[in-house]
């Protein structure tokens, strides 16, 4: 792909979009940045920018801006139904993702992650097994480190770990993991890709470019994923916490096992009770995780050393304090109704749960008959509130509490010794907060300042 002399334009200036905007000015193009944000909400960034001889427009979309480019590259966040996006793909200008530019460029056996819930704790554990194993090994994409930003750093000899969405995906054309992997699917995203089915068919794409020298990874209990295997070129391998498998990881007598194909020997990869990690959905990540690593050519010895050695993803059913008898967990990374189901799943009872921020087309429904066995209160905030209180009502008993720091003083205030606070939303960050890092972080403090 040439793109010296190039006009293109990078449209969202998160992490994604100026990481890809710098690796396209040193590829020689002539690039544009274009943001809905003002001038004032990009005053870090700008300066980098235009150091770099890179143009910005700020404030919205300019159609013109929009036309006059060979090549335009969205972040994540952007929606293709963007209505400047919308025009020049009628016009025939091409439109690819952060991620399809930089796997365009990066060298190396690419492994990658997506599903609905579970992708960052997978990714990193992965990585950390591939490490182990001395394998050169990169950890990038949804994590929250761009995949351009690591092309220079790449080799033939590197193992590029990423993990990837399907904002990511449904903007890909050749990308081609030489493993992939999908750990589940359940509704998410409904917002943005309308109904289940077309999200369900974006995280398919990861493996759409695949053949059959490559290893696609699928969760044997989720049903929607399992189906997947049909339309795939690639070998496929399974993972199930229920029953053994043919080829891939399953439980056994206690243990994690593996077998590589049909009739050959089981493998024992590690005791059950040697994962550091809370929750059966992290028994599952496990199993996902040593099916990628085995496949990748990682020995037993350094997954059970890596797998005893890692330690939870922060903002992913985090341990934050213990106060007076009360547990603190931060799950703001639990942006949907499965993810937050799982994270109420690892605890037996005495939960006080804060739900809530900016509604993603979910059904809280759902939730209804773990809240009954297992969470004394629910506590709601963010501009999901009213909806998850209506469809909630007369499950359990809810408090209105608009904010978080209110959430927490009154979860706190309410919760016993031995009980637990949990902050498990199922709702974006993106009504009160800029991400769910920064919901958690915010959660932390709040719990720090009730320790003195």
């Amino acid at each position: 792909m040439e793109l010296k002399g190039k006009k293109v334009l990078v449209v969202g200036l998160g992490k994604s979009g100026l990481a890809a905007a710098l690796f396209l000015r040193r590829q020689g193009a002539q690039v544009t940045v274009s943001d809905v944000r003002s001038a004032e909400s990009l005053a870090k960034e700008i300066p980098t920018l235009l150091e770099e001889g890179i143009m910005v427009e700020a404030g919205g979309h300019g159609l013109l801006t929009f036309r006059r480019q060979d090549l335009i590259v969205v972040s994540p966040g952007v929606s293709l139904d963007t209505p400047a996006l919308v025009q020049v793909r009628s016009f025939g200008v091409p439109v690819i993702g952060e991620l399809e530019l930089a796997a365009r460029f990066l060298k190396g056996r690419i492994l990658a992650i997506t599903g609905s819930n579970g992708k960052t704790t997978t990714t990193a554990l992965t990585g950390e097994i591939l490490k182990e194993a001395g394998f050169r090994t990169l950890v990038a994409g949804n994590i929250g480190v761009p995949v351009a930003g690591l092309i220079e750093q790449s080799t033939d000899d590197t193992w590029p770990v990423l993990e990837v969405s399907s904002f990511q995906l449904e903007t890909t054309e050749r990308f081609h993991p030489h493993i992939a992997v999908i750990l589940n699917i359940t509704p998410d995203h409904l917002d943005r890709h309308g109904t289940f089915e077309s999200y369900a068919l974006a995280k398919e794409r990861i493996f759409a470019e695949q053949n059959k020298d490559d290893s696609l990874v699928l969760n044997a209990d989720n049903e929607r994923t399992a189906e997947a295997a049909s339309r795939s070129a690639a070998r496929v391998f399974w993972f199930s916490l229920e029953h053994p498998v043919e080829q891939g990881a399953w439980l056994e007598d206690g243990s994690v096992v593996y077998r590589t194909a049909p009739g050959a020997p089981v493998e024992t990869v590690l005791p059950l009770s040697a994962i550091p990690l809370k929750g059966a959905h992290n028994a599952e990540n496990v199993l996902a995780a040593v099916c990628a690593a085995r496949l990748a050519g990682a020995p037993v010895e350094a997954i059970r050393r890596a797998v005893e050695a890692f330690k939870a993803v922060e903002h992913r059913l985090e341990h934050v304090a213990t106060i007076n008898g009360v547990e603190f967990y931060n799950d703001s990374k639990a942006t949907n109704v499965d993810a937050t189901a799982k994270a109420v799943a690892a605890f037996s009872s005495g939960i006080h749960l804060i739900l809530g921020g900016k509604d993603k087309g979910s059904n809280y429904t759902q939730l209804a008959p773990l809240l009954r066995q297992r969470v004394r209160a629910v506590y709601t905030i963010g501009s999901a509130a009213a909806k998850i209180e209506s469809q909630l009502r007369g499950v359990v008993s809810i408090l209105s509490c608009q904010t978080l720091e209110r959430a927490v003083n009154a979860a706190a205030g309410a919760a016993g010794a031995g009980e637990v606070v949990l902050l498990a939303p199922a709702c974006s960050s993106f009504d009160q907060f800029e991400n769910y890092e920064h919901r958690g972080r915010v959660f932390k403090q709040l719990v720090a300042q009730r320790k003195g």
